[in-house]
């Protein structure tokens, strides 16, 4: 089957894909990018998310398409010998907290609850504009999601847990609402397939950092402050998305060659494309 491309769509990887025989219908781009962990040596976990907001903005979606949830503020940690700033790699060469992040849920905020309600528009009238998550059916969205997670489920704050049965019942509510054209669903956390295994909607492609059964792991630490600094699967996206630029034609095929490949005892990236029917390497990611 003949592909056209989708623009933007991860707007970095994020273009996802469009079914060839009819005409385009998507006209507008948007990203939901979670961290679910706190606590300072979770870190990584909010350099990863931070880092995946910085991709996105530079690559063209506003702030006022994307809806950024951070379960802890580590720029702002007693423990950041460096205030207000947050680095994914060691050499320090890129603050990803930057000058102008516009955090839309945080802290306690960030709760099962509130990601399924700004999915799935179930938001009470006095949610402010910015909060709201306003697509429709001619929008492809990123949903890029990171944390601790097991075998069916991501931890929220280790108090709460969202299922895949959870995660695919609001994808299926968005499809029925016309919430979205194309889904491209990223996570990286512990046996993180686990999380699409159970998704049923149509347009909706989907990778992940692990495999059931499979650990995900840090890339590297910083030793001036503790802990590891970003996961090994995201590490490797950002520095493909960082050769990406709004003219490049580049594909899918092309990001998951990027990923690290299967090795023992590490992580290796997969992808679940059925529900769309359609090869990787065939859309053009921009």
């Amino acid at each position: 089957m003949r592909l056209s491309c989708c623009a933007l769509f991860i707007v970095s990887l994020w273009t996802v894909c469009k079914a060839v025989s009819s005409k385009s219908t998507h006209t507008n781009n948007w990203a939901v990018l979670v961290c679910s962990s706190r606590y300072w040596f979770n870190y990584r976990h909010v350099a990863n998310t931070l880092s995946m907001y910085r991709s996105v903005k530079r690559l063209g979606i506003p702030d006022s398409n994307i809806i950024l949830m951070l379960s802890d503020d580590m720029a702002c940690n007693a423990r950041n010998p460096r205030p207000a700033t947050v680095f994914n790699n060691e050499n320090k060469a890129i603050n990803v907290y930057g000058d102008d992040v516009e955090v839309d849920y945080r802290g306690y905020e960030v709760t099962v609850e509130n990601l399924i309600r700004v999915l799935t528009g179930r938001l009470d009238s006095s949610v402010p504009r910015s909060k709201r998550l306003l697509t429709d059916d001619r929008s492809n969205i990123l949903i890029y999601m990171t944390g601790h997670g097991g075998n069916g489920f991501l931890k929220f704050q280790d108090s709460q847990e969202i299922s895949n049965a959870e995660l695919a019942a609001a994808f299926e509510q968005m499809w029925q609402k016309k919430r979205y054209n194309e889904i491209l669903f990223l996570i990286d956390s512990c046996q993180a397939a686990s999380m699409f295994k159970l998704f049923y909607s149509p347009n909706i492609i989907a990778s992940s950092s692990s495999r059931v059964g499979e650990e995900s792991l840090s890339h590297h630490p910083d030793t001036d402050i503790g802990v590891h600094i970003i996961d090994r699967w995201t590490y490797y996206a950002l520095e493909f998305l960082e050769g990406v630029s709004p003219a490049s034609q580049v594909t899918m095929e092309n990001f998951a060659s990027a990923l690290p490949s299967d090795t023992p005892l590490l992580s290796g990236a997969i992808f679940s494309l059925p529900l769309l029917e359609k090869r990787m390497y065939d859309p053009p990611l921009l």
